[in-house]
């Protein structure tokens, strides 16, 4: 299988044009041979927390909602991360994802919320799984990537290909990023796809550099740091 990392600049706080922005990715990477693309933390409205935190209409409403509807009409399979409404008063950092014909495969919330996002985000208590394509994946959500026993559990579940949904600005985001994601496909023998933001994002500039990484940690395919684009490895459906 070909999978896809795809990086953009969000429209603060845009559902529809984030999601127009996504799906015109997910077409590119579908020409490219992508049979799944990953999408960044937040990818519908940006990493705008005080805007999400203050309006509940930012907040999807479920797998069905047809502000999806760009996204899962795209043509390949997709992980698309976005603040989901819960049964409690706070939204979760979610992934969702969907096959290429656009039906729900599952979500996962994101369990390690960074400092700023508690009170503002309820946190999952569960892990992410699906198989896709013969190949068992996990999910993880930026700051889940920090804990090594998420991706060992992973791992020791017969997962191999781990998916992030992220946001790392410039500044120490950029060694941070270098670190983390190449030392899980390293520890765990994991591939890894990291989806990134380029540009303004909330207070931060994403650093960009969407990546691809192979068992081991070898480096497979790279985003520059500023263009919205996707890249794409291809991945054995055989150990």
């Amino acid at each position: 299988m070909r999978i896809a990392a795809a990086q953009l600049t969000c429209v603060p706080a845009d559902i529809a044009a984030n999601a127009a922005l996504a799906a015109r990715l997910a077409v590119r990477a579908r020409a490219e041979g992508a049979g799944l693309v990953v999408f960044p933390e937040l990818a519908l409205t940006g990493y705008e927390l005080p805007v999400l935190a203050g309006d509940p209409g930012l907040w999807l409403d479920g797998a069905d909602d047809p502000r999806l509807d760009p996204v899962r009409s795209a043509g390949t399979a997709t992980a698309v991360n976005a603040a989901l409404r819960t049964g409690g008063p706070l939204p979760a950092i979610a992934t969702l994802v969907f096959d290429a014909d656009g039906a729900h495969l599952t979500t996962y919330a994101k369990q390690h919320l960074f400092r700023h996002e508690r009170g503002v985000f309820a946190p999952g208590t569960a892990d992410g799984r699906f198989e896709l394509g013969g190949i068992r994946f996990s999910l993880g959500i930026c700051f889940d990537n920090h804990f090594p026993e998420l991706t060992g559990r992973a791992a020791a579940d017969g997962c191999r290909v781990h998916l992030a949904s992220s946001l790392y600005g410039t500044g120490g985001g950029i060694a941070e990023r270098a670190a983390v994601y190449p030392g899980i496909a390293a520890e765990h023998g994991l591939h890894v796809v990291l989806a990134n933001h380029t540009g303004a994002a909330g207070p931060w500039t994403g650093c960009g550099r969407s990546a691809v990484w192979a068992p081991g940690g070898a480096l497979l395919a790279e985003a520059d740091d500023r263009t919205p684009a996707v890249v794409v490895a291809d991945v054995a459906t055989a150990p």
